[in-house]
């Protein structure tokens, strides 16, 4: 399993205590540290303890995301697995979520569990036995029940909070394009290379995850600069932009606005 972090700590302390009482142990659990020297001594002495990878921020406030999924992955490969899963850090696994990913995984599908929001934990902290009746998973997207697999899904829906797929199929889609930085836009480029190598986007019933809160922003108007910039590399290399709800946001706020003539989005 590979999970990147930077800061929460709290989140990565939660997510490895249910990955230790979960039935099937993540082999290897890699956790990819950006600039965060404190997490890796963290996850390394947590239980089941970590192989941390470590990550340059080669732009400060610019979390290379897409670069630490590829380091991650690379050395869950050169530790023998078979299957990747990635969870970021905010996400707690429930206790059948690693077994259910490794069993359903096959060549060819891109395997996409669902994503709960928890609210703001209670006095003492989230209690791991309560948290599948505290949230209900994402309305747009599908919900399968235990034991379904959904084909067919909807490159745009993918998101790399939770998602699993076999290392040949990894090595198949070549992984994520390391030209974005910060925020948004590589989950959507990723899924379209996934589709674009024939692999099948896949909705999984039974491997539940369960997103920490933390406060947020709708529209991510901190993150105004981030999407601008990927939504135009994304633009790019796919011909169309991404992020539209947003970006629709932005231009309503007097953030942002689009050259009709150019086809590109800029700030105000």
């Amino acid at each position: 399993m590979i999970t990147p972090v930077a800061g929460r700590h709290g989140h990565l302390a939660l997510q490895q205590t249910a990955l230790g009482l979960g039935t099937r142990a993540p082999e290897p659990y890699v956790v990819v540290t950006m600039d965060d020297p404190a997490a890796g001594l963290l996850a390394g002495r947590g239980s089941p303890p970590a192989e941390v990878v470590p990550v340059p921020v080669p732009c400060a406030g610019r979390l290379p995301l897409a670069a630490a999924r590829n380091a991650g992955a690379r050395r869950a490969v050169e530790s023998g697995a078979g299957v990747l899963v990635f969870l970021d850090v905010d996400c707690v696994p429930g206790p059948g979520t690693v077994a259910r990913y490794a069993e359903a995984a096959c060549d060819g599908a891109l395997l996409c569990g669902t994503v709960a929001y928890l609210p703001p934990p209670p006095p003492g902290g989230y209690r791991l036995g309560d948290l599948a009746r505290t949230a209900a998973p994402h309305p747009a997207r599908p919900a399968p029940g235990p034991g379904r697999v959904v084909p067919g899904g909807d490159p745009d829906l993918f998101w790399s909070l939770s998602f699993a797929l076999t290392a040949a199929t990894w090595r198949r889609i070549g992984g994520f394009c390391e030209e974005y930085t910060g925020y948004g836009g590589e989950d959507t480029d990723f899924a379209r290379l996934a589709r674009a190598a024939g692999v099948d986007l896949c909705w999984l019933g039974g491997a539940p995850a369960y997103h920490q809160y933390h406060p947020v922003t709708d529209p991510p108007v901190q993150h105004l600069a981030d999407i601008l910039r990927n939504g135009a590399l994304f633009q790019r290399r796919w011909g169309h932009w991404p992020m539209l709800g947003w970006l629709h946001a932005f231009a309503r706020m007097g953030l942002a606005r689009l050259d009709p003539a150019a086809g590109m989005w800029h700030a105000t």
